[in-house]
């Protein structure tokens, strides 16, 4: 494990932390409380916590310019309103299955976004993966369990998700104009057998390397772009879940305390907190493309 310099941004312990988005002009790091139903935002500028309460499980969230943004929501896709906070329905997504709910999520340079639906007890063969772009909605992969590390490398030709429990992250070639693949998935990196924990939340750096929160493993993995890990960062709390670069080799990764008991949780008290990890090294840092809607 490498040490790095990490600091507790939120003191608010997410039951399910997930999502983070940092929308660089609003210099704000959005993410989710997915069972709690809340969004929290961290304006940076003004050192100022808000959350809100939403209407349904939400895990991500897109900008499609200064007025609107769009949540991904168990039903589907919503525009909101930033200056009303008004909600108007955008696209159903297994919007009548009272049984899944939405998970990861990332937005394509193409302005495409890609979503991952999902059992919400996590039932093997429940979840999907979506292609959304200018009002089309494709499912592109079914048959997954718990679909994460969506995320693109800086040219928008390759794609790389993963099942969770599959241990196995894959990645696939993409139409760079459209974000739809052109090819089967392969695999690109594989977890050793035994190894702690699994890969959920993924980011893309510019250079082409995955940065990864290892669930169950305190750790954020950097995959070079040969599909090989060449370094772990030891993270102070046990199930981070989805990292998001914030500028200035900054990483905010968020957690949760789901399916902690009260001893595990006192073992663990930082557990649904919302973390800075300050990089040893620099990184070229991307930030979400705005959403074709």
């Amino acid at each position: 494990m490498t040490a790095a310099t990490t600091r507790i941004l939120s003191n608010t312990r997410c039951l399910l932390g997930e999502g983070p988005f940092y929308c660089e002009r609003r210099k704000t790091l959005y993410w989710f409380d997915i069972l709690n139903r809340r969004r929290h935002a961290y304006d940076f500028e003004r050192k100022l916590e808000t959350t809100q309460k939403l209407p349904e499980m939400a895990s991500a969230m897109a900008v499609v310019d200064d007025e609107r943004d769009v949540i991904f929501t168990e039903s589907g896709l919503w525009l909101r309103e930033v200056s009303t906070g008004c909600w108007t329905p955008l696209c159903a997504i297994e919007g009548d299955d009272d049984a899944t709910r939405s998970n990861d999520a990332r937005v394509h340079p193409s302005g495409a976004f890609w979503l991952g639906m999902m059992g919400k007890s996590a039932e093997p063969g429940m979840g999907s993966i979506y292609h959304y772009r200018a009002g089309t909605l494709t499912e592109i992969y079914d048959g997954l369990t718990i679909p994460n590390a969506i995320c693109f490398s800086p040219d928008g030709t390759t794609a790389y998700f993963t099942d969770t429990p599959s241990r196995t992250l894959m990645h696939v070639s993409l139409d760079a104009d459209t974000g739809l693949p052109t090819a089967e998935p392969d695999v690109y990196f594989q977890q050793s057998d035994g190894e702690t924990g699994g890969m959920d939340g993924a980011i893309c750096d510019g250079e082409g390397q995955i940065w990864n929160a290892r669930w169950g493993a305190s750790s954020l993995d950097r995959i070079a772009p040969n599909g090989t890990r060449v370094e772990s960062i030891e993270l102070p709390l046990t199930q981070p879940s989805c990292p998001a670069f914030i500028g200035d080799g900054r990483i905010a990764v968020t957690s949760a305390w789901e399916n902690m008991d009260a001893e595990t949780r006192a073992a663990d008290p930082n557990a649904g907190a919302t973390i800075i990890v300050e990089l040893q090294h620099p990184v070229q840092a991307r930030f979400e493309p705005k959403l074709a809607i």
